[in-house]
């Protein structure tokens, strides 16, 4: 596979902390890597620093022809202001903006093209409903459709199931095992389980990258990364479960 985004080395952070260092990531085509790490450990400051959103201190990130302008990201939901006064149809044709244009209207093609991809994402009947009033896992949906209008190459996703009941969960795994045949997925996630069967690869980040590939992760790994103990189980396909500690957390 190519080698389409490669993260050398890359130090950043905010203010005088840094919140990565000497981290290093290769992005293949059409891969599924999952970031898994503790709280504050990085993860949503690596997709930012790749998205262009935070600097590199040191460092460099290269990307492949084409692929640099080609980048989605749908933003954690339970951040997201629901209160704002749009549609969900509106919303996704936010995406069609461009950044050296952002005042023109967008086209009928790319409106046409928002409705398509809402159909295709089961909410052709919510188009003009207010994301206020959207479910959780809708919602989730139209982030992810309006990450999906610009046609990216690599798709970011900032602990996409967070706040979502299992349903959700079930669902958006379908949409992203649709997906992973047509781009590369990067997902953040405190939780691997619900991913168990579509990843490719494993980065875990506590400031600093202690494990990426596809080999198996030891439990000596983990400790390193969320510093404490860590059990690994097994049950037919590969997952990760990562229990509470509190023997650890009083420490």
């Amino acid at each position: 596979m190519e080698t389409i985004i490669t993260v050398e080395k890359v130090t950043c952070g905010y203010g005088k902390r840094a919140v990565l260092e000497d981290v290093s990531l290769k992005i293949e085509e059409r891969d599924f890597v999952l970031i898994i790490g503790p709280n504050g450990g990085g993860k949503s400051t690596l997709l930012k620093a790749i998205l262009g959103i935070v600097v590199p201190w040191s460092g460099k990130i290269t990307f492949a022809d084409g692929i640099g302008n080609r980048l989605g990201y749908v933003p954690q939901s339970a951040r997201f202001n629901r209160s704002f006064p749009i549609s969900a149809l509106d919303m996704v044709r936010t995406g069609c903006i461009q950044g050296n244009n952002y005042l023109r209207q967008t086209s009928r093609e790319s409106i046409d093209r928002s409705r398509e991809i809402l159909r295709k994402l089961s909410l052709e009947n919510k188009l003009h409903d207010n994301i206020t009033d959207l479910s959780g896992g809708q919602l989730q949906r139209v982030l992810i459709a309006r990450a999906l209008v610009s046609d990216p190459a690599v798709l970011f996703l900032d602990e996409p199931t967070t706040a979502l009941d299992i349903a959700s969960q079930t669902d958006l795994i379908d949409i992203l095992i649709g997906l992973r045949e047509k781009m590369s997925i990067v997902v953040v996630t405190h939780d691997p389980t619900p991913y168990a069967h579509i990843y490719q690869r494993l980065a875990c980040l506590n400031s600093r990258l202690y494990f990426h590939g596809r080999g198996e992760l030891n439990s000596a790994t983990l400790e390193k990364v969320y510093g404490c103990p860590v059990e690994l189980l097994g049950h037919g396909i590969p997952h990760t479960l990562l229990p509470p500690h509190p023997e650890a957390h009083r420490q």
